[in-house]
């Protein structure tokens, strides 16, 4: 099958998913179903990311391939939590980020020269690495939604967004797990670049080492402060902002000044 037509086809579920999960905000109701189609559009994602790959007998690590794949990553460990959590109206935001990233990836593929093949050491390092950006992002967005919850239950009447979300509570203690989860895969990141990869602080890889390490440093202290002191509310939106800003920093900045404004220059 044409894998344009499976991406199109992709980001069609995508849009359908964020409609009824926007639907749902408004209407003031949480159905199950809303998140359907974002479980379609998910595995049309991976198909055809997995046609490409097959393809070109590599995986594409262009900066909006490798952003197409992250956003379909995150997209996933979404529809996944929210098996258990009540976290789906994240979708509203993930949803049309994964179906941005895919066209763009479809509009403007990768040249020959991005993609590389790599040892198993160096896929664990990229894969860890992809995995705590996709769950630190989607800590990100949590916090945002919980700045947004903190700062419209002061009002009267709350907006309705605020009303189909979880207590305060809850929504901080699922951000506290995705952020020690993705603590973790960092962790693994790290590790793996310092033991596989010969000099971590080349040029071309400085910047992006310091930037990664600042933000564990930023997360494992959130952590530690969490247990040590209670900290929530502000705090914790605050650093965890910081720290998935530095991530973002580190992931995609080299990326976006090589690929796109460097080699136009």
């Amino acid at each position: 099958m044409n894998p344009a037509i499976i991406g199109i086809l992709s980001i069609c579920c995508y849009s359908v998913s964020t409609l009824l999960l926007s639907k749902d905000i408004i209407e003031e109701k949480s159905q199950p179903r809303s998140i359907y189609p974002g479980w379609l559009a998910v595995l049309l994602h991976f198909v055809y990311t997995a046609i490409i790959s097959l393809q070109q007998n590599s995986l594409d690590f262009s900066f909006f391939s490798i952003g197409s794949t992250i956003a379909s990553i995150i997209a996933l460990l979404l529809l996944l939590a929210s098996l258990n959590k009540p976290i789906e109206k994240l979708g509203v935001a993930i949803f049309p980020l994964a179906s941005l990233t895919l066209a763009l990836t479809m509009l403007l593929p990768g040249q020959d020269n991005n993609q590389l093949h790599y040892s198993w050491q160096m896929n664990t390092h990229i894969f860890s690495s992809i995995i705590a950006f996709s769950l630190l992002n989607i800590a990100a967005l949590q916090a945002i939604f919980l700045a947004i919850q903190e700062q419209q239950l002061r009002k009267h009447p709350p907006r309705k967004i605020i009303l189909t979300l979880p207590p305060l509570q809850t929504m901080e203690s699922l951000l506290f797990q995705m952020i020690t989860t993705g603590v973790i895969f960092l962790t693994v990141s790290l590790i793996s670049g310092f033991i596989f990869i010969d000099d971590l602080f080349a040029q071309h890889l400085a910047h992006k080492t310091i930037l990664s390490i600042l933000a564990w440093v930023i997360f494992s202290a959130l952590l530690f402060g969490r247990i040590r002191y209670g900290w929530r509310g502000k705090t914790a939106i605050q650093w965890t902002l910081i720290g998935f800003v530095l991530l973002l920093l580190g992931y995609f900045g080299s990326k976006l000044v090589l690929e796109l404004i460097l080699e136009k220059t």
